[in-house]
């Protein structure tokens, strides 16, 4: 029987569209010996499909995460890293978590306006916002949109604290609003990088700013006032996790006050779509990458547990995680403060009567 055909497009991260863990058929491109799959696929386009969401907050009891609740303006991400671990959400909407999720993507054009009446109601109680957790909202189409904008201009005006995770240059865009609020301490943000090596971040996560660029965007953050971290994530095990140290080292020179790692993980069809773009692009390291990621997950691809999926368990691990405190010791970061939410205000919001 004839293998399936994986064909790359440039400028992606998967290398197909595999179907989601919901579908009962499968299909596959097969070499019928015609040539008909010899010639390179066409590029393939971003579509934007309005998502006429009904609220924007998203609640969760996570014990892994410092946030209760976070905004998602888009679902999906054009950034393509063939590692992230949203891509199973894709599998909700009908579509597959490969190619469909960094090309069909979707938005919440009214994101600003469902969040101003969610923190007036009489009941909200303010915590931090963490913006941006399951897709990056600097990714190319908020450059078009613009709606990351309108949610932190609704943030700013109720001064409401927030945290944003990026691995985008676009963010600089909106220093204004950022630095004003770094001032009250009502700000964090996060900018993540994987690896300092061009041409493997060019691979692994096409369509995001490179790793200079990332450090450059840190620098500026930092320069303006506002108080950034680097998240080395994921950590990669044999792939990555030797430029850990340097990435902090890079992170501390370019005016991060604090760096965190999170090791690789592996969720649904996540799986399928890395050990395949393993194989591909590196298929030499692929069965090491491999071995080396189920020594940290009890043997398996990946282990949802709550006190071990950011960081794993076992040997590997355990060394990755004092190779991390030791260069934290020796770079001494000057840490970030808490969030302060005792300024926040309700803008327009009916006062209760004293009697």
């Amino acid at each position: 029987m004839s293998k399936p055909i994986i064909q790359w497009s440039k400028g992606r991260g998967a290398l197909g569209n595999p179907n989601n863990r919901f579908e009962t058929t499968s299909r596959d491109a097969i070499d019928d010996g015609w040539g008909n799959l010899e010639q390179a696929p066409e590029p393939i386009q971003t579509t934007l499909t309005l998502d006429t969401a009904k609220t924007v907050i998203s609640y969760n009891q996570s014990p892994d995460v410092p946030f209760d609740r976070s905004i998602n303006p888009y679902r999906g991400c054009e950034h393509g890293c063939i590692y992230c671990f949203a891509r199973p959400s894709h599998a909700w909407l009908g579509l597959s978590p490969g190619l469909d999720f960094e090309s069909r993507l979707f938005y919440k054009v009214n994101a600003a306006e469902l969040l101003r009446k969610e923190i007036n109601k009489r009941n909200y109680r303010c915590q931090p916002i963490a913006v941006g957790i399951n897709t990056d909202v600097y990714q190319p189409v908020e450059r078009k949109l613009g709606i990351t904008r309108q949610i932190l201009e609704v943030l700013a005006e109720h001064r409401h604290p927030f945290s944003i995770v990026t691995k985008s240059a676009l963010i600089e865009r909106d220093i204004d609003i950022l630095s004003t609020m770094a001032r009250d301490n009502l700000v964090q943000i996060a900018v993540s990088i994987t690896s300092l090596d061009h041409d493997l971040a060019r691979k692994i996560e096409p369509r995001a700013s490179s790793p200079r660029r990332r450090l450059e965007t840190v620098k500026r953050l930092s320069d303006a006032g506002i108080p950034v971290m680097v998240l080395a994530a994921p950590l990669i095990p044999v792939l990555t996790d030797s430029e850990l140290e340097s990435i902090l080292s890079a992170a501390r020179s370019a005016g991060a006050c604090s760096a965190a790692y999170v090791l690789l993980r592996l969720p649904h069809e996540v799986a399928e779509l890395f050990t395949t773009w393993l194989g591909t692009h590196f298929p030499l390291k692929a069965e090491h990458v491999m071995n080396r990621i189920r020594d940290c997950r009890g043997g398996k691809d990946y282990d949802a547990t709550f006190g071990k999926r950011m960081t794993g368990e076992g040997l590997f691990a355990n060394l990755m995680q004092k190779r991390y405190r030791l260069a934290m010791k020796q770079l001494e970061f000057p840490g970030e403060n808490e969030l302060d939410t005792s300024l926040f205000k309700q803008v327009g919001a009916r006062q209760l009567a004293l009697f």
